[in-house]
């Protein structure tokens, strides 16, 4: 006679699944965030509000308040990190990156760069880069690009298209495939030569960070997977870390605020948001 798992009774399953309290999961988000071991300088346990460490194939997805830092590092040296933001309760109004390039005469990220919707918003500005390899032109892999080139693009496959890893973050938060924009993508560079050509910038390397303030209510959607100009034939795609704190928005005292007249005039049009929705 064979003998019954424990699991095959309602007491055996619950005891069960009690025993793997504690245990360490690959590729969970710390909960609660306060317990993550390795805080910046000044930032008190109780101010952290996600902490996650995200696989290469993987994706994570995060409601944040207004005044929220997001530090975002490539652990071992090949993350790309591919997002999208959508305003919290708007999701109608979201990251455009055509309007972000457009409006900051700029294509290349950096420190000060504001992350616009289409409404002429800023959703999001970086304040830090360490990295300064990222892209705002080519977005994320597609399902049928990564089928030709590595033969497999499912979002459970062993090489993940993107796009497909976004749609799965929105769906937990109601959004739709059509809601899903093109992303801006952290710690991959590309740069356009004088002919108009892509030239593959590649990562900066292990242990770069960049790190981004909230301006308004967002959900944020990140991918992290090859990014589509990789020239390497293997999939390659390793970790990315996400720190999340609360701090406050950006005023007119931040030099980021004045930088430039396009700049300002967001800047103004997200405060009038915020005070007219009582943020």
């Amino acid at each position: 006679m064979t003998t019954a798992p424990e699991t095959s009774t309602t007491a055996g399953a619950r005891a069960h699944a009690r025993a793997q309290e504690g245990t360490v999961v690959p590729a969970a988000p710390t909960v609660p965030a306060a317990r993550h071991a390795d805080l910046p300088a000044g930032v008190d346990a109780d101010r952290v509000v996600w902490a996650d460490r995200v696989p290469g194939g993987g994706y994570a997805h995060r409601v944040l308040a207004p005044g929220t830092l997001i530090r975002l590092t490539d652990v071992a040296g090949d993350a790309c990190a591919s997002l999208t933001l959508h305003h919290a309760g708007m999701p109608w109004e979201r990251l455009n990156v055509a309007d972000t390039v457009k409006v900051q005469w700029q294509v290349y990220p950096g420190a000060g760069y504001l992350l616009l919707s289409d409404q002429a918003r800023v959703l999001a500005t970086v304040l830090v880069d360490g990295s300064g390899h990222h892209d705002t032109l080519y977005g994320t892999s597609s399902r049928a690009r990564n089928e030709e080139r590595y033969g497999d693009g499912a979002p459970e496959g062993a090489s993940p298209a993107g796009r497909e890893l976004l749609v799965l973050g929105g769906a937990r938060n109601g959004l739709d495939r059509r809601d899903i924009p093109p992303p801006i993508s952290f710690f991959k560079g590309v740069r356009v030569d004088a002919e108009g050509r892509p030239r593959w910038q590649g990562t900066a390397g292990a242990g770069a960070s960049v790190t981004l303030r909230t301006e308004l209510p967002v959900v944020v959607l990140l991918a992290n997977a090859a990014h589509p100009l990789d020239p390497r034939a293997d999939y390659t795609c390793t970790p990315v870390e996400v720190l999340a704190w609360r701090d406050r928005v950006s005023t007119a005292a931040d030099a980021v605020w004045t930088a430039t007249p396009e700049g300002r005039r967001a800047f103004e049009n997200t405060a009038d948001h915020r005070k007219g929705r009582g943020l």
